[in-house]
């Protein structure tokens, strides 16, 4: 049997009395059916994190109508907001570059049907992947990227994802730094999987600082990409023990299999509606 068809509701607020009871009125009244709901009170900040699912099979309005009339209640609460429809599947750019491990990954996950998406075209800097790209059916685009063309490498980039109509652009272990003009572009919707447990060791190369350093545990770090380096919002983190013989490769292999999990992780995450952005940081309702 397949899921209801469902809408979710997403918003953040200043925390005051009555959030809660007013949205659950607003959906009573127009036949909505809550199936799952996620609240947190961020008591430090005064913020509000609410996110609803809700069966649209006994709903009385459209998504159209739902958002012209829940604009009356954002405001009254200064939310910020919006409303998804699950029914359309959210459009993925994967960005690649040598390193194939969370791009295996993540197209394995895509053709067993856990990653409920399409993937309109993956993009690289180099061309090593095109015939295994291809072969799942995917158009492939090479953009080479040098110290002299930068800005319209990327300029190009974007263009593509553009005519992509994505929703969600996924860096996966795409090792360049993206224009400040392209990460202002699209904030919270460019996801990168960078091979440490951030904040320590940002840049390149981290398992080998993490080697020098004598760590004792090493992870990855799924998050937001913004214009400052590996300093994005983070969606979601692991780790892995190091032992004292291990070497800086040891360190490699071992994150790799980290990465493509919390990849994937993050991922869902953000495809499901349940991270809410706010400042540097997230809230991750699940």
């Amino acid at each position: 049997m397949s899921p209801p068809r469902r809408f979710t509701l997403t918003l953040s607020c200043p925390d005051r009395i009555g959030i809660v009871a007013t949205v659950s009125t607003f959906l009573a009244e127009h036949h909505g059916w809550i199936i799952e709901a996620s609240h947190h009170a961020d008591e430090i900040e005064n913020r509000f994190f609410m996110r609803h699912e809700i069966a649209t099979d006994s709903l009385s309005i459209s998504i159209d109508q739902f958002r012209d009339r829940f604009e009356r209640i954002a405001r009254e609460f200064q939310m910020s907001w919006k409303v998804a429809d699950h029914s359309v599947k959210k459009r993925v750019v994967i960005l690649v570059s040598k390193l194939e491990h969370c791009l295996y990954d993540l197209l394995a996950r895509w053709k067993a049907g856990e990653l409920d998406i399409d993937i309109p075209c993956v993009i690289s800097n180099h061309d090593t992947w095109r015939s295994f790209v291809e072969w799942h059916g995917i158009p492939f685009h090479h953009v080479p990227v040098t110290p002299d063309n930068k800005e319209a490498a990327y300029d190009e980039v974007q263009s593509l994802f553009e005519d992509a109509r994505a929703d969600t652009m996924v860096l996966a272990r795409y090792m360049q730094v993206l224009s400040p003009k392209l990460c202002r572009a699209y904030p919270g919707r460019i996801i990168n999987i960078h091979h440490s447990f951030l904040p320590s060791f940002v840049g390149a190369k981290p398992y080998h600082q993490a080697y020098t350093r004598g760590v004792k545990l090493t992870g990855a770090t799924c998050h937001y990409v913004t214009e400052d380096l590996d300093e994005g919002p983070i969606i979601e983190q692991d780790t892995i023990r190091v032992r004292h013989s291990d070497r800086p490769d040891d360190l490699v292999r071992l994150g790799r299999d980290i990465e493509k999990a919390v990849l994937a992780r993050g991922l869902r995450y953000h495809l499901e509606d349940r991270v809410l952005i706010h400042g540097n940081k997230t809230v991750v309702l699940r």
